[in-house]
C-alpha cells in the first residue's frame, strides 16, 4: 500500500490541453503528458522540457532520441572548435612573431614574454609544445577572447540543455546521452595526445 502511494505521488500528469500547468492523477485526459521524477522508460506522452514537446508516437520518440544523440554530439564537436581555435591562435602568435616567440631545445630554455633568450629554471614559466621547443604563453586580443568566450558559452548551453534532459530520469534518454557522448568523443577527440 505504502509502495503503491509513494509511486503514485511521484508521478505527475500533466494536461497539455490546458492553457495553465493543470497537475492531478487520473486527469480523464488519456494523452496527457506523463513527467516522473523517478527513473522511467515512457515513450508515448512522455514531456521534455515543454508541453510543446509531447511525444505522440513511436516515430516523434525515435525522432527525439536521434536528436538527442546529435545534441550531445555537437556537444563534443564545440568542444573539438574550442581547441582548434586554441592552435590557430597559439600558431597565429607563433607565426607573428617569428623565432622570438620560441626558444630552442633544452630543459632550462624557455622565455617568459618579458625577456625573450635569457635562461630561466624549467618551473619559471608554462607554456605549450611546440616540436622541441616550448612556445611563449601570451594573452589572446579582445576578439580572440571574445570568439573564445562565444564557444564557452555555447559549450555551457548546450551541456546545461542535455542535463536538463537527463533531470527527467527517461531511462531511453540517458542511454542516447551516453551515445552521442561516445560517438562525440570517438569523432572529435581523436586529434594529437600530447604526452609529458
Amino acid at each position: 500500500m505504502a509502495m503503491a502511494m509513494s509511486t503514485a505521488t511521484s508521478s505527475i500528469v500533466v494536461n497539455s490541453s490546458m492553457g495553465g500547468m493543470g497537475m492531478g492523477m487520473g486527469d480523464s485526459d488519456p494523452h496527457a503528458c506523463k513527467i516522473s521524477m523517478l527513473w522511467n522508460w515512457y515513450t508515448i506522452d512522455s514531456c521534455f522540457l515543454s508541453r510543446t514537446w509531447h511525444i505522440r508516437s513511436s516515430g516523434a520518440f525515435a525522432g527525439s532520441c536521434i536528436g538527442v544523440i546529435s545534441l550531445v554530439v555537437s556537444l563534443e564537436l564545440l568542444r573539438r572548435a574550442q581547441r582548434e581555435y586554441d592552435r590557430y591562435i597559439s600558431n597565429q602568435n607563433t607565426s607573428k612573431h617569428g623565432n622570438a616567440a620560441l626558444v630552442g631545445g633544452g630543459p632550462g630554455d624557455i622565455a617568459s614574454s618579458d625577456d625573450v633568450g635569457k635562461t630561466h629554471r624549467p618551473t619559471d614559466t608554462v607554456g605549450l609544445m611546440h616540436g622541441n621547443a616550448k612556445m611563449v604563453n601570451f594573452r589572446p586580443s579582445l576578439l580572440q577572447q571574445a570568439v573564445r568566450s562565444l564557444l564557452f558559452m555555447l559549450q555551457f548551453a548546450v551541456g546545461y540543455f542535455v542535463m536538463l534532459l537527463a533531470m527527467y530520469y527517461n531511462g531511453y534518454f540517458i542511454i542516447c546521452i551516453v551515445i552521442g557522448a561516445y560517438i562525440g568523443s570517438f569523432i572529435f577527440q581523436w586529434d594529437n595526445v600530447h604526452s609529458g
